[in-house]
């Protein structure tokens, strides 16, 4: 215990971390086992431990910053848990079409009461544009206002909204632009609700996975939903988008961004919060797209992740008494959940991409990307 405790102490001296001092990013430790546990299995002990109640600190975000500022996780050897992930990742899909349903149900259809408390008033649940906004509402609808603009949409057009999450855009898009719209997500609560919430518009929402979708649009979207198709289907996925696009159309993903090419998460991540995501890099949506696609306008905006996510933890920090459905453990997790990313958000460890592609080989209009 007390080589483990040495090693830890060192590593949080590095990191400006103190033990149990009084400093926002400061670590309380309440349960000495934590030493050993993180030592072992590194991010998925130390999300773990935090889920037990072995640790607290002010802001926890502020912590977990101070930690991968210093690549802490390079000075612990790698854990059982993530060698095992790796083994999943290199022999398995987990984003098959069958996985990917449990998937999304696993996330998504934890109750749509927690989503309510948490999200703007329209429910989106992907990153805010936060350059003229001064709430979360704005943001949203700033960021919604965006991508139609990208993609130059005119009344009349189809839109094929993958990964419609609760309707948000959908229902933008028809409001606002006067287009037709096809909205897919595998999520029954998801759909449940984004047809409630479009009810009266030129909207359909459909229970689907992306494979399986038919006919032709004039403009494909997807909003946070590449982060869910994983490097083994990143091919297929543009393959996809290819067969249902009309030649002269375009096409905006709006993703979560990584600086490095992984196959695997973090394995806390995969256990807890989006089992069979991986956040892929430039190079892998790159080579996915090779041949077919040309790249119009790529639009970096990361650092408003970390404005929406401590906007939704303050949220749901705040109204916490009106989900008495959810146990402490599970406040813990989200938490935690929430705050690791706004951390990664904040020191460009995670990036947020929207990339406007038009087909490759075509006599298409000159591009003028919107801002």
């Amino acid at each position: 215990m007390l080589d483990t405790e040495a090693t830890a102490q060192r590593l949080l001296d590095q990191a400006g971390i103190e033990l149990n001092g009084s400093r926002p990013w400061d670590i309380q430790v309440h349960d000495q086992r934590l030493w050993a546990r993180v030592l072992r299995d590194r991010e998925l002990g130390l999300g773990e431990s935090y889920q037990d109640g072995w640790w607290d600190a002010q802001h926890v975000d502020q912590f977990l910053e101070r930690l991968i500022i210093t690549d802490v996780r390079s000075a612990v050897r790698l854990a059982p848990a993530v060698i095992v992930l790796a083994a999943k990742a290199a022999t398995t899909n987990r984003q098959s079409r069958r996985r990917a349903g449990d998937n999304a149900s696993f996330h998504y259809d934890i109750g749509n009461d927690l989503y309510e408390r948490m999200l703007d008033r329209r429910m989106i649940y992907s990153c805010g544009y936060w350059r003229d906004a001064d709430d979360l509402d704005a943001a949203q609808e700033a960021k919604l206002d965006l991508i139609c603009r990208k993609l130059h949409l005119q009344p009349g057009m189809r839109l094929l909204d993958i990964g419609c999450g609760w309707g948000g855009l959908a229902a933008h898009a028809s409001q606002r632009y006067g287009v037709e719209v096809v909205g897919i997500t595998p999520a029954a609560e998801q759909v449940r609700v984004a047809t409630e919430r479009t009810a009266g518009l030129s909207v359909e929402i459909k229970q689907a996975d992306y494979r399986e979708v038919i006919g032709t649009f004039d403009r494909i979207t997807s909003v946070g939903m590449m982060e869910h198709v994983g490097p083994r289907n990143l091919r297929r996925f543009f393959s996809v988008c290819a067969d249902r696009l009309a030649p002269d159309g375009l096409m905006l993903h709006h993703t979560i961004g990584s600086n490095e090419t992984k196959s695997r998460t973090d394995p806390w991540f995969d256990k807890y919060i989006f089992p069979g995501g991986v956040v892929p890099s430039l190079e892998q949506i790159a080579r996915a797209s090779l041949g077919e696609w040309a790249v119009e306008d790529v639009h970096n905006f990361g650092p408003d992740y970390d404005r929406t996510l401590m906007t939704w933890l303050a949220n749901i920090e705040s109204r916490w008494d009106e989900l008495p459905t959810y146990d402490e453990r599970f406040r813990r997790t989200w938490r935690y959940y929430l705050c690791a990313s706004a951390a990664s958000f904040r020191v460009r460890n995670l990036q947020l991409w929207q990339i406007v592609f038009s087909r490759a080989r075509q006599h298409s209009p000159v591009y003028h990307a919107a801002r």
